[in-house]
């Protein structure tokens, strides 16, 4: 695959994750000996200076994105697991069908299972991961959820006057509206992972239907209420 022309003209920019939060800036690029660029160096906001996989930044004109791991690691699982599954499969029909040797069969299918039973233990160990950014998420929500009652409180005795409180407010809300969005990815994310693990769903190549396979259960994660204030700026009651 060729790579982006726009790498190089990103030197400098600023770095925004996909929610539009602000990073940090590209100062640099790791460059193999062939002129493919394997990492970008990115100055972050902390004052750190970190070295991110070029797969993990998406360049597009003068705009630089970062794209979490979870992200592009789901990604792949939910592509491998249904492709290896698929094999496994169509190794057990040509056995059935007499057109491979017992011993063929044996070795390619402990191989597929090891592999399989591989990448199962680390899309779990993902699964974790997105379960605890989204107790995070959850309790960023609560936290601006109550930063914005306290707002609305201090404005209605009149501690914080009109001006303070539309941008406070602004502020609040639109830190709201990231961390909801990033919520529901993850919830989307650990869904579509959860599935393939559970073996609900397996993928089929293009053109042909999707298998259903039962499952044991259902995935039982259970989230807290989360209760979102929104109101006109303006306003004063909350």
């Amino acid at each position: 695959m060729p790579q982006d022309s726009n790498i190089f003209l990103s030197l400098g920019k600023p770095v925004k994750d996909e929610y539009g939060r602000l990073i940090g800036e590209v100062t640099s690029f790791a460059v193999k000996p062939h002129g493919v660029v394997e990492h970008v160096y990115i100055r972050r906001n902390d004052g750190n200076f970190i070295k991110y996989p070029v797969g993990n930044i998406k360049f597009n004109g003068s705009e630089v994105v970062y794209l979490s791991d979870i992200k592009t690691e789901t990604a792949i699982f939910c592509d491998q697991i249904p492709l290896i599954w698929r094999k496994s499969q169509a190794l057990k029909e040509l056995y059935e069908k007499k057109k491979i040797s017992p011993e063929v069969y044996e070795d390619l299918h402990s191989s597929f299972e090891g592999a399989l039973n591989q990448l199962k233990t680390e899309a779990q160990a993902l699964l974790e991961r997105i379960n605890k950014e989204i107790e995070r998420c959850v309790k960023e929500i609560r936290e601006l959820n109550y930063a914005l009652v306290h707002l609305e409180v201090e404005h209605e005795i009149g501690e914080v006057d009109n001006t303070s409180y539309q941008m406070a407010f602004s502020t609040i809300q639109e830190c709201l509206k990231r961390a909801n969005m990033e919520k529901a990815d993850l919830e989307g994310l650990r869904s579509k992972l959860s599935n393939i693990l559970l073996g609900e769903t397996i993928p089929r190549p293009f053109g042909k239907e999707t298998v259903e396979v039962p499952s044991p259960m259902a995935p039982t994660l259970p989230e807290p209420p989360v209760i979102v204030y929104v109101k006109e700026a303006g306003g004063s009651s909350v």
